[in-house]
């Protein structure tokens, strides 16, 4: 009777705790500007929670809490409507009940229907181990997209919520969903302007991926706040009193990079927390006298504030008069404080902030009926992607590297001969801007005029240049041309273009072969391709096809030797069948290896411990970022079902946490100063006499450490090198590096890749 009672008790608090959540997401839906259709978001509510009920997460609350914590996000944080809050509350009814999309349409009309349909498709599907789940996934991400850009808006809050609930997860899953948050939806986010989601959703990935240096970060941050409150009084007082007089309504605040952006910048520029000197930014938001005066006020705003600090010269981005393609509009300025300091400034009106905050949901309005304004940017984008789909990539890894080429970029503007204005990535080239134009002009492109100077197909553009494309129509697409492009779009024409002259070639070299070895008399075989691959270094029967049909191989009398010893061979390989020895083994022992593969062996739910005994034995350290004991690291089986060792912020294990995030294992150390693993310092300083031989002295006396290599080279007064030595964790390489530091003139010590 009591456990009754007990079960009695838990269910009506539970509902009550679903009322009070879906409560105050109406409350908030009723304070948007949006039409206030609350009967078909109660309609919403009730049909998921009846299908969800009973249903717990892994954190053990009932799972309907997940779509309204989807929905809040969807209303309060990216701005959405209704429509976009049901199909938010029903995103997952389709998936995990049975209910189906029918069911959805019936009740709740096409245009909810098709957004539900759109989020299911993402969601599911069964992919085989060898196929990356994560690229397909992507793959249909960006075609649900151009059908309504709310999927992929509602896809980014249910990522965004995932993400704040990692805590109840496994390790190997939270290293699997961190990895494709930063690399797939963090840039997302962005492209599409959300950059307050950006950024929480690389803050969270950074706080699983690396806790110790979020920690630390964190507190650095809250340690010099005080500090960075009195520069932004100081600094604001005489900016308030300006705007004041100007008459405007505005609001100043404190803009503080976030913890992911200042260890990005740490590791890229080898710095420590103390030298990232724009951790403060301040941000100006006024609210323009009349829409037509917007633009004006925003200039006006930078030439007052200017007479009270002197500007850098280089660092002024208008935003304003070309927005990035997310929408983003602001004036950028960076000013001299009064304490030497540069600071850098953004001026936005009240709705430039808006699209800033919110990116395209701030301005994508829905008319009766459904459909959506033209919003110009997004429509190229998705029809960039949408070409880029049209040609299916073999390998999802370069797929997923294609896309994320254009999700990352920031854009520059050039201007064609006839002085029309195109917005073209950052690190664009010539041949990009040369496929950007046409598919025909790409791949006959000779060369470039920029600025009425010639230059290579690989020269790198920068804004206002003028860019002319010269053609000719003898000029085919070349294998190296593939390193020239950055856009997705160059890219992958210039392999479509490729793939099918490759596949030309290869049926040309094929009918190349059979002719030649039957004017020999003899007939084409497995045996003759395997041997004259051999001979000519071609990998594939379909390579070698390529090369005689591209005539890289010309067939002649090295070919008809082979042929005529073939023939004299298989007399003898014919007396080796009949009376080889029977001692001979056809088939080999399995070794130890075989016998047990490395992937079968491991338990991926449990924590890998990477013992001495197992690091000699069993694993691998990864070549391409040469992880060490006390380094955050994941192991990942490989083909070969071994386990290759990786930082966990390793560019390549960032590809293969989103695409094979089946395969990784969580991993620790749990070695004792045993095993020595070499590392790279780079070292930089003033030149000074006998600075070398107290450099080595404090190394090897001191700190009893091996040196293998020793680069140092000195220009104008300032030295600078690298060191190699040996030690056995990452508390080896503190140390060095704080002794090395306390060496008079030297100014910066920290660990590099080779």
């Amino acid at each position: 009777m009591d456990d009754n009672l007990t079960i009695q008790n838990k269910e009506q608090t539970e509902e009550a705790q679903i009322n009070q959540a879906f409560q105050e997401l109406l409350s908030n839906y009723l304070a948007t500007k949006h039409r206030k259709r609350v009967e078909i978001i109660t309609k919403a509510f009730n049909f998921a929670n009846q299908a969800h009920r009973g249903i717990k997460r892994r954190s053990g609350e009932p799972y309907i809490m997940h779509p309204i914590a989807v929905a809040k996000i969807v209303c309060n944080e990216i701005g959405l409507g209704s429509t976009s809050i049901c199909a938010a509350l029903l995103h997952d009814v389709v998936e995990d009940t049975d209910y189906t999309i029918d069911d959805i349409e019936n009740i709740f009309g096409p245009k909810i229907a098709q957004i539900v349909d759109g989020l299911t498709k993402i969601s599911g599907g069964i992919f085989g181990d060898r196929a990356s789940a994560q690229a397909e996934n992507f793959k249909k991400l960006l075609l649900t997209m151009s059908n309504d850009i709310r999927v992929i808006l509602i896809k980014i809050a249910d990522r965004l919520h995932n993400m704040r609930t990692l805590g109840s997860m496994q390790p190997n899953k939270q290293f699997k969903i961190a990895g494709e948050t930063l690399y797939i939806y963090a840039p997302l986010a962005h492209r599409l302007g959300l950059n307050k989601i950006k950024t929480e959703l690389e803050n969270l990935s950074f706080k699983y991926e690396h806790p110790e240096e979020y920690q630390e970060i964190e507190s650095q941050l809250k340690e010099t706040a005080a500090e960075r409150d009195l520069v932004f009084t100081e600094f604001t007082a005489p900016i308030r009193t300006q705007l004041d007089q100007m008459g405007l309504k505005y609001h100043i605040l404190a803009r503080v990079k976030s913890v992911y952006s200042i260890w990005n910048k740490m590791q890229t520029k080898h710095v420590p927390f103390e030298e990232i000197y724009d951790i403060l930014a301040v941000r100006i938001i006024f609210e323009p006298k009349s829409m037509e005066e917007e633009l004006n006020n925003c200039f006006d705003i930078y030439v007052a504030i200017s007479k009270i600090y002197k500007p850098h010269p280089d660092r002024l981005r208008d935003w304003i008069s070309h927005p990035k393609a997310n929408g983003y509009q602001a004036l950028h300025v960076t000013l001299m404080s009064n304490r030497g300091q540069w600071i850098e400034v953004q001026i936005r009106s009240e709705r430039m902030n808006d699209v800033a905050e919110q990116g395209f949901a701030a301005h994508w309005k829905y008319k009766e009926g459904g459909g959506s304004e033209d919003e110009g940017e997004l429509e190229k984008w998705l029809h960039t992607i949408k070409e880029i789909l049209e040609d299916p990539q073999p390998d999802a890894m370069d797929f997923l590297d294609t896309i994320k080429l254009n999700l990352f970029a920031s854009e520059i503007f050039v201007f064609t001969p006839k002085g029309e204005i195109k917005t073209m990535p950052q690190n664009a080239t010539a041949l990009d801007f040369a496929f950007s134009l046409h598919t025909d002009i790409g791949s006959h492109c000779i060369g470039a005029k920029v600025n009425h100077k010639l230059v290579p197909l690989s020269h790198k553009l920068e804004s206002g240049d003028q860019v002319e494309i010269l053609t000719s129509k003898a000029q085919r697409v070349q294998p190296e041309w593939e390193l020239y492009v950055t856009t997705a779009r160059a890219r992958s024409k210039i392999t479509q273009i490729l793939r099918k002259e490759a596949k030309q070639q290869q049926k040309e070299g094929e009918i190349r072969l059979i002719e030649f070895v039957k004017a020999e008399g003899i007939t084409l075989s497995e045996e003759i391709t395997n041997k004259l691959c051999k001979l000519h270094n071609a990998k594939t029967k379909e390579e070698l096809f390529t090369l005689i049909g591209s005539k890289k191989i010309i067939l002649g009398d090295a070919e008809r030797n082979l042929l005529k010893e073939k023939q004299s061979m298989n007399w003898k390989r014919l007396l080796t069948f009949s009376f080889g020895s029977k001692e001979e083994k056809s088939n080999h022992e399995p070794s130890d290896s075989e016998k047990q593969p490395a992937g079968e062996a491991l338990n991926t739910k449990q924590i890998l411990k990477l013992t001495e005994e197992a690091i000699s034995k069993n694993y691998i350290m990864a070549e391409c970022c040469h992880p060490i004991p006390g380094d955050d690291v994941l192991g990942y089986i490989d083909d070969e079902n071994r386990v290759i060792i990786h930082k966990r912020q390793c560019p390549v294990a960032a590809r293969l946490k989103s695409s094979y995030g089946n395969r990784i294992i969580a991993t620790e150390w749990d070695t004792h100063k045993e095993l020595s693993f070499l590392v790279t310092l780079y070292i930089k300083g003033i030149d000074s006499m006998g600075l070398l031989n107290e450099l080595t002295q404090v190394i090897s006396r001191q700190l009893n450490v091996n040196i293998r290599k020793l680069t140092i080279e000195s220009n104008d007064g300032i030295f600078e090198g690298h060191i190699q030595l040996y030690v056995h964790d990452v508390d080896d390489v503190r140390t060095i590096c704080n002794n090395l530091k306390a060496i008079n003139h030297i100014k910066q010590v920290v660990r590099v890749e080779d």
